[in-house]
């Protein structure tokens, strides 16, 4: 056995099949604008930050609620439902893989997008789930009609990432109509970008769960704080495998500061729409420049160069410091994932591919 493999000795037999996810950097350098993992660019609002620093006491030597009950009640509010209709978890990917697990093993294929978030594939790994993946069409759109097919579950980011496209409500709608015997699973990590959420279809269509995350409008991926909402019977579900994995995934830290985010209604809404006219400015100087921009309803862009190539232009602005996402996928390798960052983050962009687009356009 060579000291290589020595160590898998150890192993369970499934991890050896397992095709983990990879993150987005997390650089240890200082003084890079960091464009690359769709972080909100502003800051939690004040009474976040309030409220931590409040549940920052002696009672930290307490469990927290296991039902997160203050949390539970603070969404139901906020989006016309009941505290019945709502979990909460360890930020929005630990939520998808108790739903992944809970909703769509049925023998049955899983269908989601072939360009759409990497991590839903590795559930489809880590559960011994039969991952189908359906084509978008020739501009990045989902085609709605080449879901009506025999399925386990479908799952929709919608907007989609890295593509940014949104698909409207109406068309959701039809596909819950036409798919009523299998969970439609909508992830709406991005939808306060521009975006209509297909929540107020949840108590006409007992099969629809909608995904949702604090890590983006809601600054806090630092903090971890997820959601899923839909008819109480799947809710039920994603509690019991909760109960058989974690019974404590939110602190009471996260807990208050997900509550006062809920709460501070104008913080929310005025730093979205800081976000939504940067990214229009970002489009808008991007095209400027050449790139083909996708229509984003997400606090990033898709943007790719005729004339350069992604991974090229991934290093270049490197090189000056600023970090982007580039994927080595089939049909978007050519694209760069921007993240909406301050009007400051997107000057420098704009002057760095200057930098180094036009000399070589001179050339």
């Amino acid at each position: 056995m060579t000291p290589s493999t020595d160590h898998q000795r150890f192993w369970s037999p499934v991890v050896r099949t397992l095709t983990p996810y990879v993150p987005g950097e997390q650089p240890r350098i200082d003084g890079l604008i960091k464009l690359n993992t769709n972080e909100h660019p502003l800051g939690p609002a004040p009474g976040v930050l309030a409220a931590i620093r409040a549940a920052a006491d002696d009672s930290l030597r307490l469990y927290p609620d296991p039902d997160a009950r203050a949390l539970k009640e603070a969404l139901a509010r906020l989006h016309g439902l009941q505290p019945a209709q709502v979990f909460v978890g360890n930020g929005s990917d630990e939520v998808l893989a108790h739903a992944f697990f809970g909703l769509l093993d049925h023998g049955r294929p899983v269908l989601f997008p072939d360009v759409t978030y990497s991590f839903y594939p590795v559930y489809c790994g880590l559960y011994g789930l039969d991952a189908q993946r359906i084509a978008l069409d020739e501009h990045f759109g989902v085609r709605i009609d080449d879901y009506l097919r025999d399925n386990g579950g479908i799952v929709l980011a919608n907007p989609n990432a890295p593509t940014g496209r949104l698909l409207p409500v109406a068309e959701i709608e039809r596909l819950l109509q036409a798919n009523p015997a299998s969970v439609v699973l909508v992830d709406e990590a991005y939808v306060d970008f521009g975006g209509e959420s297909a929540v107020g279809l949840i108590d006409r269509y007992p099969q629809l769960l909608v995904v949702r995350t604090f890590s983006k409008s809601r600054s806090l991926a630092g903090l971890r704080v997820g959601y899923a909402m839909g008819h109480p019977g799947l809710i039920e579900a994603l509690e019991r495998i909760k109960n058989c994995f974690n019974s404590y995934p939110l602190d009471r830290l996260a807990i208050a500061a997900a509550v006062a985010s809920v709460d501070d209604t104008a913080w929310f809404e005025q730093s979205c729409a800081a976000v939504i006219a940067e990214r229009e400015a970002m489009a808008t100087r991007l095209q400027a420049l050449g790139f083909e921009v996708l229509p984003s309803c997400a606090n990033f862009v898709f943007a790719r160069h005729p004339a350069h190539d992604g991974a090229a232009l991934q290093a270049s602005l490197r090189e000056r410091r600023i970090l982007v996402r580039h994927f080595k996928a089939p049909r978007i390798d050519q694209f760069l994932r921007i993240t909406v960052g301050t009007a400051a983050h997107g000057r420098a962009l704009d002057e760095a591919l200057r930098a180094i687009i036009a000399p070589a356009a001179g050339a």
